[in-house]
């Protein structure tokens, strides 16, 4: 169709600007190849492209995936190693190329429509703020996410109570991501994580006799978790000149604490020192 010249002519011109693929009338392969190794974006503007056009431009530029007719396997599974988000441009993507997305990223979740409880799993296992993109995690899903990072409670509209109280014990900063917070809530966190005084609402207060009670129940157990007992010891707020519950915290120790506690405390003091 075209004249060697004018074949030389057209390629200069791809060469310079590989958008001129848009007004050449049927291109030659190698024109098509040149335009989409400028810029794989092109494909759009090539029709019937062959298998090494599809190719090279989802070598260059994975998103033009998004432009080829019944891709084979091999293209989507390239596409996605390129990038993730790809898979946005895939329509009806198979579960092997969904959980090769996921593997690469959790993010991909956003991509997936209706994930199935095993699909949510993958995502946060990977990324545990994949659960912003998704809706209701299951209790499971908000699980492992939490496990993984107490900051994704951040994202979790309604989470459980054993969500919460997992964020909580992971870390005392996941007190104020807790929307609602009543006074036995918080009584319930404090007993998790001690350090969560230091995030307590303004309009929660114990009395004394509740801190007192509150702190019993905990180390008087010989269940009672070595870090809660360090914590408690090192924590200001009840320190005999402390803004919270002024006390002898060694003596209350000593007064009510299981034979587990008190060996902790002893342990931590001569740390200390």
């Amino acid at each position: 169709m075209y004249t060697e010249k004018e074949i030389k002519k057209y390629i200069k011109m791809l060469h310079l600007n590989p958008y001129a693929i848009k007004n050449i009338v049927e291109p030659t392969e190698e024109m098509k190849r040149i335009a989409v190794q400028e810029n794989g974006q092109l494909l759009q503007y090539i029709e019937s492209p062959s298998v090494e056009i599809q190719t090279l431009a989802i070598e260059n530029a994975p998103k033009a995936i998004q432009y080829i007719t019944d891709p084979s396997p091999e293209l989507l599974i390239k596409a996605i190693k390129r990038g993730w988000n790809n898979l946005e441009y895939i329509q009806n993507p198979s579960p092997q190329l969904i959980r090769l997305a996921l593997q690469e990223s959790g993010w991909a979740i956003q991509y997936i429509k209706n994930p199935s409880l095993e699909l949510q799993l993958l995502a946060v296992k990977k990324n545990y703020d994949a659960i912003k993109f998704i809706a209701n995690p299951a209790p499971e899903v908000q699980q492992i996410a939490i496990e993984k990072n107490y900051e994704a409670l951040r994202y979790v509209a309604h989470p459980t109570h054993e969500a919460c109280c997992l964020a909580v014990k992971k870390s005392e900063r996941a007190l104020p991501l807790l929307r609602e917070i009543t006074k036995a809530d918080a009584r319930e966190y404090l007993q998790l994580n001690i350090l969560s005084v230091k995030y307590l609402p303004p309009h929660i207060v114990f009395s004394e006799k509740e801190w007192g009670d509150l702190l019993r129940e905990v180390i008087s157990q010989e269940t009672v978790d070595e870090t809660y007992i360090r914590n408690f010891i090192n924590c200001h707020a009840f320190d005999k000149n402390g803004d919270v519950c002024p006390m002898n915290k060694l003596q209350f120790i000593y007064d009510y604490g299981s034979k587990k506690a008190k060996q902790i405390t002893v342990d931590e003091k001569l740390s200390i020192k």
